[in-house]
């Protein structure tokens, strides 16, 4: 039979934390925040689009259709071999995407940094509860050790009556 760990029996402030964390039940709090208002909602959602295949495959087409037709026409074309006017425009929009998609990603880490706080709180109340189980097995391993102790105590001792009382009923050698 495997060793147990020694008996630990919980502090007040313990049982006060726990006593709290089963007040505040962590694990229901833990709903997503969503976004308060406009301007989270619209940098979570363009994180969303920018950040998808979508997005990569729609703005290569346009780059190699906007270089195509630029090749094609060159005398007419609008933006000429170094394409400077493409590169302003792609600059353009990294210099507003960029900031609107660190914002997205700020609020995402307060949101992993909550979740991470609830996280925490589960994980002390789940380690104090198996604590308080532990306690509560124990004690009554402790309970059952005592009543097979008097269960055998009690048998020993009807046994040594019973020996007692046969031995002054037998009838003693030589006597007849």
């Amino acid at each position: 039979m495997a060793e147990s760990t020694p008996f630990h029996p919980l502090t007040a402030e313990e049982l006060q934390l726990l006593s709290e964390l089963r007040q505040n039940a962590p694990a229901k709090v833990a709903l997503p925040i969503t976004a308060k208002d406009l301007g989270e909602r619209i940098s979570d959602r363009l994180t969303a689009l920018v950040g998808s295949w979508r997005f990569i495959i729609i703005q290569s087409c346009l780059l190699v259709l906007w270089i195509a037709a630029n090749i094609w026409a060159w005398a007419g074309g609008w933006d000429p071999y170094p394409f400077i006017l493409l590169n302003l425009v792609l600059s353009f929009q990294a210099a507003y995407t960029a900031p609107i998609i660190m914002m997205s990603q700020n609020r995402q880490a307060e949101l992993d940094r909550h979740n991470a706080a609830n996280d925490y709180k589960i994980n002390i109340k789940a380690e104090l509860e198996i604590e308080l189980l532990h306690q509560k097995l124990d004690l009554l391993r402790e309970q059952e050790v005592r009543d097979l102790i008097r269960l055998v105590t009690s048998l020993e001792q009807r046994i040594a009556s019973l020996q007692g009382t046969q031995k002054s009923r037998r009838p003693a050698k030589g006597r007849t």
